[in-house]
């Protein structure tokens, strides 16, 4: 049985403050937890869940320190609506290192705040094999529940870091960079890239101006429709099934 005190601290960690603090994350659900049990089996700091799900995933779980609880318990310290057999605590991954860039496609986020379509970009980078994510410090959180979740696991094998991304870009003077606007080269026109960045801007917004002013080419996926944009995550989607 969870105690309450127990209980208080792992529904804390739904807040940004205190993953910080703490250097912790929740995951929640079976299909995610088995990929994190894959990949990142050495962050895991507990597992939590229902009797059966334990029972079933002991082998996979191993040593990691695991806790049965009610259905009742899980949906105390769950941060979903619906909760999902199990959830795990995990310590933050170690995305401090400098991104090698050279000889590869990177993406640029600029002020992505839904945390489902951050999520989303991350997984879909996962996909196409992009390992590294630049995020403007106004981005959703990476450890964000919502953000984790869209992940479905892809948020361990992808380096995401928070930075002035103005500046990150203008220091990146050997190597090319590409963004996304509603004006520019149709990416079904271009070739296979094999190095850049890719600027991807906000849902509502757009790419900055002064992010913009640092692109070397704007890229655009045409439109045929009447729609007034593309959610972030799909055009993500395209132009890395075109260029990647």
């Amino acid at each position: 049985m969870l105690g309450k005190l127990k209980i208080k601290y792992i529904q804390s960690l739904g807040q940004k403050k205190l993953r910080d603090e703490e250097g912790l994350f929740i995951a929640e659900g079976p299909k995610i937890l088995q990929e994190l049990l894959t990949s990142a089996k050495k962050n895991i700091v507990a597992v939590y869940g229902i009797e059966e799900w334990i029972q079933a995933n002991e082998a996979t779980i191993g040593n990691i320190e695991t806790v049965i609880v009610t259905d009742d318990e899980l949906a105390k310290i769950s941060q979903l609506s619906t909760p999902n057999k199990a959830l795990a605590i995990i310590k933050k991954f170690d995305n401090s290192a400098t991104p090698d860039l050279k000889g590869k496609v990177s993406l640029a986020l600029d002020t992505i705040q839904d945390p489902g379509n951050l999520g989303t970009i991350i997984r879909i980078a996962d996909w196409f094999g992009v390992t590294n994510i630049i995020c403007s410090t106004d981005c959703a959180d990476i450890y964000n529940s919502k953000v984790v979740q869209a992940t479905m696991g892809s948020i361990a094998r992808v380096n995401v870091q928070y930075v002035d991304l103005a500046a990150w870009l203008a220091s990146k003077k050997d190597i090319r960079i590409y963004a996304t606007a509603l004006e520019g080269q149709d990416v079904a026109t271009m070739k296979k890239l094999e190095e850049g960045i890719i600027v991807f801007g906000n849902e509502s917004k757009g790419i900055s101006e002064e992010v913009l002013q640092l692109v070397n080419v704007k890229i655009t996926i045409p439109k045929k429709g009447n729609a007034e944009s593309l959610n972030a995550a799909v055009a993500a989607g395209i132009v890395l099934a075109v260029l990647s």
